[in-house]
């Protein structure tokens, strides 16, 4: 089935975010993310998921263990199970990106 922001399931997160699940199964999870601008997620890690963000459109900040870093729009970066992490809008645009997931994150989140 083709997929896209307007057929698949929408939730809110965090301060005024949104996410769009593309891709909800057993295995796998790819989620559009939309966060505005001076937004960040809480810091966390996964037991047993691995992650790939990639950056659509605007700059995120991602603090992974004690390491900033920015991705521009057409990167991404692989965050492994067990590191801490969370990702950061500290522009004055909107800031979209994929989130993909394996196994998906659900019951599979730690917060610090």
């Amino acid at each position: 089935m083709k997929r896209n922001k307007n057929n698949s399931t929408h939730y809110t997160w965090g301060a005024n975010c949104s996410g769009w699940h593309l891709l909800q199964s057993k295995g796998l999870s790819v989620i559009e993310e939309l966060m505005p601008p001076a937004t960040q997620e809480q810091k966390h890690y996964h037991t047993n998921s691995q992650q790939f963000f990639y950056i659509l459109k605007g700059t995120a900040t991602f603090v992974i263990e004690e390491e900033t870093i920015e991705i521009t729009s057409g990167s991404g970066i692989h965050i492994q199970p067990m590191k801490k992490h969370l990702i950061k809008n500290n522009t004055s645009e909107a800031l979209a990106f994929l989130v993909i997931s394996q196994p998906p994150t659900t019951e599979d989140r730690v917060n610090i």
